[in-house]
């Protein structure tokens, strides 16, 4: 399958590019494949036919979201600041034959939340500036539907500088939440009906 081989094309990229590269804005840090295994049954098991990821990268993750959303007749809008990795993004889109299920914003991911109406998305995936997580919240909340599901990737990799975020979300009593040991550690929240 072309998708398959694409993105074992972009796991042996993204692992040699990041060996290669120490300055954080050229690396890709994908998410393990695991984690892409995951959040595809997560997003079929959630029903999500509206996903917003933040932190596009080169679009590893966005096809795992891709091809599960499409399955459901839905689409992933992807938010990157990067050129470069918009660039990438595209290209890697482009070849997946699932870009008519991705809708690319070279934006802010703040300003895109703060504009995005109430109960917009069924699944959101951060992956993404942590030290922006804290800051987003009221707009995480806002735009996620009630049942819908939140995954934040590096939970157990970067669990210091998750802290303060997953207090945050911990602490709301309209989410119920679990980590899950895949990949770097996958923060799972879910919104209350």
């Amino acid at each position: 399958m072309k998708l398959d081989r694409l993105l074992t094309e972009l796991e042996t990229f993204g692992a040699e590019n990041d060996s290669a590269n120490t300055e954080r804005p050229k690396r890709m840090l994908n998410i393990t494949r695991d984690t892409g295994q995951l959040l595809d049954v997560l997003v079929k098991a959630n029903a999500a036919r509206r996903v917003l990821e933040i932190g596009t990268s080169n679009g590893y993750s966005t096809l795992w979201l891709a091809r599960a959303a499409k399955s459901l007749g839905g689409k992933v809008v992807t938010i990157e600041l990067s050129d470069y990795k918009i660039a990438l993004a595209k290209a890697n889109f482009d070849r997946s034959g699932l870009s008519d299920a991705i809708e690319q914003l070279q934006a802010d991911a703040g300003k895109v939340l703060a504009d995005t109406p109430d109960a917009a998305f069924d699944f959101i995936f951060l992956d993404s500036e942590r030290s922006e997580y804290v800051g987003w919240w009221p707009d995480i909340k806002r735009v996620l539907r009630p049942g819908g599901l939140l995954v934040v990737d590096n939970a157990t990799l970067h669990q210091s500088e998750m802290a303060p975020f997953v207090g945050l979300v911990d602490g709301d009593a309209a989410f119920s939440s679990s980590r899950v040991p895949v990949g770097n550690g996958e923060y799972l929240a879910v919104k209350a009906r």
